[in-house]
C-alpha cells in the first residue's frame, strides 16, 4: 500500500535522525534551555527577521494550540476561527476543554475574511446582551487552512488592521507552513508572519520533523509567564534538547524549505494529473494537499493501492477525497499514481 493520507506517515528526515544520534549522549540542561535550543533560536529568528521574538518549542499541534489560546483568552472569551479550522473540527474540543469556546464563522475555501471577523466583532458589541455572551477574544487561522488554500498578504494585511483596531491578538497555527511558504501562488515569507501576528507556530510534525512545533511570540504582552502555561498544560519536555536539535537542524542551512519545496512539486504533479484528465478538484489548492472529488468506481480502483483520506460527500455518486503529500514522498511512488490516474 503506498500512503497519501498525511504528511506524518514517515519518521523524519535522515538529517534529523543522525543528528540526533551524534548528540544522543551529550549531557545537557533539560526544558529548552541548553544549546541546541539556544541555536535554533537564533536561527528561526534570522529567518524571521525578529530578533525580539520569545520561541518556544512544543510538541504537537493540538498542545501548542490548546496552550497558545489559553495563555491569551480571558475566563469570559472565545477564539475566532473560520468553521473549518483545525481548532473547531479536529481537536476533540481541546479549546473548549480548556473553558473557552470556537466562535466559527462560514467559509467556502477554509478562509474567513477582514470583513467578516469585523463584522462579528462589531455585532457582538452592538448587542444590548452583550454581556451574557462569550466575547470575541482572539482571532485564529490557519495557514495553509485545512483545505490547503493560502490566505494572501493582503488578506492578512487586512485580517492584521481588524484585529489592531479591535484590539484582539491574530494567532497563526502553521503545521504546514513550510508547504505553504513554497506554493507557487504564495506571497508571503516568514517575516511577513513576525509583521502581521502577534503570534504563530511553524510546524515541525508535518514537515521533516520527528515531532515538535516552534511558536514564535512577537506580542510582548503575550509573552509574560509563556513557560508556566507551557508547564501547566504538560508540554514543557523534560528532554528539550529532542526538539532543539530538530529545529536547529531544518533551519540552519535552508533544509526545511527544500524538503517543503519536493513535497509540493509532487503534489502538483498529482493535481495536474487529475485536471488532465477532466477530474474536478474541489479547491484549487496550491499546496500538499490535493481533493480530487472521485465517483465510487474511481475511488475503488484507487483504494486497491493507494491510502487516502474520505474528505466529504458531494452527491450521490461523488466524493472528494485527499491526497497529501510530505517531505518524503517519492517520485516513483507519483510515477505509479500519475499511471493509474490515467487508467482511471
Amino acid at each position: 500500500m503506498i500512503r497519501f493520507e498525511s504528511d506524518y506517515a514517515e519518521g523524519a528526515h535522515p538529517l534529523i535522525i543522525q543528528r540526533l544520534c551524534d548528540t544522543n549522549m551529550e549531557q545537557t540542561p533539560g526544558y529548552g534551555v541548553d544549546c541546541h535550543c539556544d541555536a535554533a533560536r537564533r536561527h528561526i529568528k534570522k529567518a524571521c527577521l525578529s530578533p525580539d521574538a520569545d520561541i518556544h518549542f512544543l510538541v504537537g499541534g493540538t498542545q501548542t494550540n490548546t496552550t497558545v489560546i489559553s495563555s491569551i483568552l480571558r475566563p469570559h472569551q472565545g477564539v475566532i476561527c473560520a468553521s473549518t479550522g483545525h481548532i473547531n473540527v479536529h481537536e476533540s474540543g481541546a479549546i473548549e476543554a480548556s473553558g473557552h469556546k470556537v466562535l466559527s464563522l462560514p467559509c467556502d475555501d477554509g478562509k474567513i475574511t477582514a470583513q467578516q471577523i469585523e463584522d462579528f466583532i462589531l455585532g457582538h458589541f452592538h448587542d444590548e446582551n452583550f454581556e451574557h455572551m462569550v466575547q470575541p477574544g482572539m482571532v485564529y487561522l490557519s495557514w495553509p487552512t485545512e483545505n490547503g488554500t493560502l490566505y494572501s498578504k493582503n488578506e492578512l494585511v487586512a485580517i492584521n488592521s481588524v484585529c489592531r483596531r479591535c484590539r484582539i491578538p491574530l494567532y497563526i497555527d502553521g503545521a504546514r507552513m513550510g508547504y505553504g511558504l513554497m506554493a507557487d501562488s504564495c506571497d508571503l515569507a516568514l517575516p511577513d508572519f513576525s509583521r502581521l501576528a502577534d503570534v504563530f507556530y511553524i510546524g515541525g510534525t508535518k514537515v521533516g520533523a520527528l515531532f515538535g512545533e516552534a511558536v514564535v511570540i512577537t506580542d510582548s504582552a503575550l509573552k509574560t509567564d509563556f513557560r508556566y502555561l507551557i508547564k501547566q498544560n504538560g508540554g514543557m519536555l523534560a528532554k528539550g534538547r529532542l526538539l532543539g536539535i530538530q529545529f536547529e537542524t531544518l533551519f540552519e542551512d535552508g533544509l526545511y524549505y527544500r524538503i517543503a519545496k519536493h513535497a509540493v512539486t509532487q503534489a502538483m504533479r498529482i493535481k495536474q494529473a487529475f485536471l488532465s484528465k477532466g477530474i474536478p478538484l474541489l479547491y484549487d489548492s496550491f499546496t500538499n494537499q490535493q481533493f480530487p472529488v472521485l465517483d465510487q468506481i474511481q475511488i475503488d480502483q484507487l483504494s486497491r493501492r493507494y491510502s487516502f483520506c474520505f474528505w466529504e460527500r458531494i452527491d450521490e455518486k461523488r466524493s472528494a477525497v485527499r491526497f497529501c503529500t510530505s517531505w518524503a514522498t517519492s517520485e516513483t511512488d507519483v510515477d505509479q499514481l500519475l499511471s493509474d490516474i490515467e487508467h482511471l
